[in-house]
C-alpha cells in the first residue's frame, strides 16, 4: 500500500526561504547584549538578544536562504553547536522574525 515517497523529503523549514526586503530594512542600535531594531515601516522598535542580530546581518544582503543555508553562513563566523539543534533554533527564530514582519517569506 503507501504511496510513492519524494525522494527529497526534507521538513518544510529546510526548504522554505526567508529574505529581507529592503523596505524592512532596521535602523538597529546595540546597548551591552541587547540590540533595540526600529522599524520604520511599522513604526516599532523590538529589543532583541543573539541570535537575532546575527541572524538579521546575515541575510541583510537580500539573498533568499533557507534555514540551511543560514546555519551555513553562521557556522563561518560562530561556533553553533549541535546541528540539529542550531537548525531549529535558527528555524524558530525566522517564524518568530517573519511574525513581527521583519523577515519575509520568499
Amino acid at each position: 500500500m503507501g504511496g510513492v515517497m519524494p525522494q527529497d523529503q526534507r521538513p518544510l523549514d529546510q526548504i522554505k526561504r526567508y529574505r529581507i526586503d529592503p523596505r524592512d530594512a532596521c535602523l538597529t542600535c546595540a546597548l551591552d547584549d541587547l540590540t533595540l531594531l526600529y522599524h520604520g515601516r511599522s513604526g516599532q522598535t523590538h529589543m532583541v538578544i543573539s541570535p537575532v542580530p546575527e541572524i538579521l546581518r546575515a541575510i541583510q544582503d537580500g539573498a533568499t536562504l533557507t534555514v540551511n543555508d543560514l546555519w551555513h553562513r553562521l557556522a563561518q563566523s560562530y561556533d553553533l553547536g549541535d546541528r540539529d539543534d542550531a537548525l531549529a533554533q535558527i528555524g524558530a527564530q525566522l517564524e518568530a522574525l517573519e511574525a513581527l514582519g521583519l523577515v519575509r517569506a520568499a
